[in-house]
C-alpha cells in the first residue's frame, strides 16, 4: 500500500520540521493530490494552487500530525475541503461558473462522473422521498417518465399551474437541499438531469 512508504518514523521527521521528509512527502503525494483538486475544479492552475495550499497547510501544521496516522487521509480532507471552498467561490462568479461548467462538459471522464452521478442519484432520491406526496408524485412524473406538465396535469386531474407550482416548490427544496451538500452535487445535477 501506497502509505507504507511513508512510514511512522518519517512523520515523526516531519512534524520535527525535517525538510527532507517534507520533500519526500510531497513527491509522494503532490500528483494524487492534484488529481483530486482536478475532478473538482477542471482547472489545472486552480489546481495547482490547491496542491500548493494543501501542502503549505500540511507544513504549517505539521505538529498535530499522529505518527501513526493515515497522512494520505490528513492531506485528502484538506485537498477536498479547500476545493470545496474554491468551487464555491467559482460558483458565486457567472464567468468562472461557465468556465468551470464547459471544462467539465470538455473533460467527461466518464468513471468519475459515473460515481458522482451515482451519488447525487442517491442524495436526490432521498431528498425526493422526503417532499410532500403530491410534489414527489410530480417530480417524478416529470424526471423520471419525462411527461409534460400538461399531461401530468391530465394523469392527476389538476390544472397545469398546479402541476407547475409543485414542480417549482420540488426544485427549491432540491436546489436548498443541496446547496448545504457539498457543492459539487449541484454541479453535478445540471449534467444529469
Amino acid at each position: 500500500m501506497i502509505n507504507k512508504l511513508i512510514d511512522s518514523n518519517s512523520i515523526k521527521r516531519l512534524i520535527a520540521g525535517d525538510e527532507t521528509a517534507f520533500t519526500a512527502v510531497y513527491m509522494l503525494y503532490s500528483a494524487k493530490t492534484y488529481r483530486l483538486a482536478y475532478r473538482f475544479l477542471k482547472d489545472q492552475g486552480q489546481s495547482e494552487e490547491i496542491v500548493q495550499e494543501t501542502f503549505i497547510t500540511l507544513w504549517l501544521n505539521r505538529n498535530k500530525l499522529d505518527p501513526d496516522g493515515d497522512l494520505w487521509l490528513y492531506l485528502y480532507v484538506i485537498s477536498k475541503r479547500l476545493s470545496i471552498n474554491s468551487l464555491k467561490l467559482i460558483c458565486k462568479s457567472t464567468d468562472q461558473r461557465n468556465v468551470l461548467i464547459r471544462n467539465t462538459t470538455q473533460e467527461h471522464n466518464s468513471t468519475e462522473e459515473d460515481v458522482i452521478a451515482h451519488d447525487l442519484e442517491v442524495f436526490t432520491q432521498k431528498i425526493i422521498e422526503k417532499l410532500p406526496p403530491q410534489q414527489q408524485l410530480v417530480f417524478k412524473l416529470s424526471r423520471n417518465e419525462g411527461l409534460s406538465y400538461k399531461e401530468i396535469a391530465e394523469e392527476l386531474k389538476i390544472s397545469p399551474n398546479t402541476v407547475k407550482n409543485h414542480m417549482i416548490q420540488a426544485l427549491k427544496t432540491l436546489k436548498t437541499h443541496l446547496k448545504t451538500a457539498d457543492l459539487i452535487f449541484f454541479i453535478a445535477i445540471l449534467f444529469h438531469h
